[in-house]
């Protein structure tokens, strides 16, 4: 088995490990027949990602890219049907869902109709795709800025930071093997936000241990 080999089976196995940490909230869900404190948002814009970096993979005839996105883009519209099942806010998840269908549509159409076969599709369609990847991965930076005020990283999921480490590590390495700064660029902040939350859990583990509230980190 070569390097390229090699990198490929891990991006499947710690992606799909990631994608599955998902399974907690559906756990969840199911043994309180209840929506209450799951955000529906991430496993949406998940989807979506999924789906666009699938295409993007189609186009380049990457089976690794392929296989992991169809995994992710199957159980993230696992949790958003579980979710719409025990929801009681059904009339704006189904709207916030409705608008991510004409966003995918309409992405679609522009990709497929209006941009010409070969490079220029698949440019755009992958600086789109590490658009939305590195905003998703930036976006919980605003409630690190929140643990770092309170000092309480009960909220943190540790096995969720090593995984998106993990994971982020392989893809840059991957995409680095095939020299397609696509996939490299939009996985460098993954392992950068990683870092800061090992940074966080060894800074403030102390002060967690020592309150009576303290509870084991979970999924």
């Amino acid at each position: 088995m070569d390097l390229l080999q090699l990198l490929s089976w891990a991006c499947i196995v710690f992606t799909v490990g990631m994608f599955s940490t998902g399974l907690t909230d559906l756990k969840k869900m199911r043994e309180s027949k209840s929506a209450d404190n799951i955000q529906f948002l991430p496993f949406l814009t998940t989807c979506l990602n999924n789906l666009g970096w699938l295409y993007y993979g189609l186009l380049k005839k990457d089976q690794t890219i392929v296989l992991v996105n169809i995994i992710g883009a199957i159980l993230q519209i696992l949790y958003i049907i579980v979710y719409i099942h025990y929801t009681k806010q059904k009339r704006v998840v189904m709207s916030q869902a409705l608008a991510a269908g004409m966003v995918l549509i309409c992405g679609w159409f522009y990709f497929s109709v209006f941009l010409t076969e070969g490079d220029t599709r698949l440019s755009q369609l992958g600086l789109t795709c590490s658009v939305v990847t590195v905003s998703m991965y930036l976006s919980p930076l605003t409630d690190l800025v929140g643990i770092v005020r309170s000092g309480d990283v009960q909220c943190l999921s540790f096995p969720l930071t090593v995984a998106t480490l993990f994971t982020s590590t392989s893809w840059v390495l991957y995409g680095l093997q095939l020299n397609d700064y696509f996939i490299v660029v939009p996985n460098m902040p993954g392992i950068f936000t990683s870092l800061i939350r090992f940074y966080l859990f060894w800074r403030f583990a102390s002060v967690n241990q020592g309150s009576p509230s303290y509870k084991p980190m979970h999924l």
